[in-house]
């Protein structure tokens, strides 16, 4: 019977390479939790750039006033329902630098509307780190400096304007301020709600169980929808634009904690078995000291990527209340606010630069997704 034939490959052996592959184990299997999920995260690219983008959003929050052209109750009466301006780099082949054209406003008494016609012969270049309209930084501080400007007596409507001349893309820079932090918020809420009720839930057991349970249960039968119209349209129409912020964020925590109570009810009914929290239990500790300290941070990991996934729901939930008018109102002003402006056909299809606040709506939406999809395959132990 002929022998098999053995290859062997010639390529010269490094020993250097074992050893640095098996430096690379080493230092991943001695990692902590935390740098696990970094390591595993880092190579989801979708959900880490969705993380930069969202950072991105978050940073421009505290400085509204400075990145935005203009105030926000800024009005020009001399461009209402005026169209976006482009910026621009050349002017009949010479480079001028970012600049946009002025417009010209006619009315259309056939139709009744705002003409505008682009007058290429006013070129206006823009400004950066400049000195505009005046505005209180934080509502606390005078000040007038401002990221990007328009040309003197000039016009910058990067997004066009609306029926009272106010600039959306400035709109868009203050909105975010509310519909991202409302997000924020209520998750804060719910997840504080959730860990609680499902942690007694699923340590404790027996009565508390069960009512925690009939509570959830109650509560998840209801129409989300139409219980978050009601509940808003019961906030007093007397209420400062603070207080109705703050009592939507209530609402919207206050109905968004029973996903997440019976996933830490799921998993504290598991935990609880565990060796080191029946050592824990019988060495004395308190049943909120075994919950907080040995069973919750053994699934932060996961906590953390249901809010992830939960602060889209908020961002939504607010901006469909205010768009229908029974959540924030003029002169607070979000994302949801701006919206209300295109309730009607006509602003579909004569004036669809009204539309341009859905545009970070479903950026910020998509990107948490992803970014609570990476987390998520990241804080799984079985992957």
């Amino acid at each position: 019977m002929p022998r098999a034939r053995h290859f062997v490959d010639p390529t010269p052996f490094d020993p250097r390479e074992a050893e640095v592959l098996s430096a690379e184990q080493e230092r991943y299997y001695q990692a902590s939790q935390w740098r696990i999920i970094w390591l595993r995260f880092r190579r989801h690219k979708l959900a880490l750039w969705s993380g930069v983008i969202l950072l991105v959003f978050y940073l421009a929050v505290p400085f509204a006033e400075v990145i935005a052209p203009y105030p926000v109750a800024h009005r020009d009466n001399y461009h209402l329902y005026a169209p976006p301006q482009p910026i621009h780099l050349f002017d009949n082949g010479k480079f001028v630098g970012p600049f946009v054209y002025g417009t010209v406003a006619s009315v259309d008494l056939k139709e009744l509307r705002w003409q505008y016609t682009v007058d290429k012969r006013a070129v206006q270049p823009l400004r950066f780190f400049c000195r505009g309209d005046a505005y209180l930084f934080w509502g606390l501080f005078p000040a007038d400096f401002h990221l990007i400007c328009p040309a003197e007596n000039g016009t910058l409507n990067l997004f066009g304007t609306d029926r009272l001349g106010r600039d959306v893309f400035s709109g868009i820079v203050y909105g975010a301020r509310i519909s991202l932090t409302v997000g924020l918020v209520g998750v804060a809420i719910s997840i504080s709600l959730g860990m609680l009720l499902g942690g007694l839930a699923g340590y404790l057991g027996g009565w508390v169980d069960a009512t925690v349970q009939r509570v959830i249960e109650i509560l998840r039968s209801l129409p989300e929808l139409p219980l978050w119209m009601a509940l808003s349209a019961a906030l007093p129409v007397t209420w400062s634009p603070v207080f109705i912020y703050l009592g939507i964020t209530v609402i919207l925590g206050l109905l968004d904690w029973p996903s997440l109570a019976r996933a830490v009810r799921s998993k504290l009914l598991a935990l609880r078995e565990e060796d080191y929290a029946r050592a824990a239990m019988l060495m004395g500790a308190s049943p909120s000291r075994i919950i907080g300290k040995h069973l919750l941070p053994g699934f932060a990991s996961h906590i953390i990527a249901s809010a992830t996934l939960a602060i889209p729901g908020m961002i939504l939930g607010e901006t469909a209340l205010s768009f229908l008018g029974l959540g924030l109102r003029r002169p607070a002003v979000s994302w949801g606010v701006l919206l209300n402006e295109a309730q009607n056909i006509t602003a579909v299809t004569v004036y669809p630069w009204l539309m341009a606040p859905m545009l970070p709506v479903i950026i910020v939406v998509l990107a948490f997704n992803f970014l609570g999809d990476g987390l998520r395959d990241a804080a799984d132990p079985y992957k």
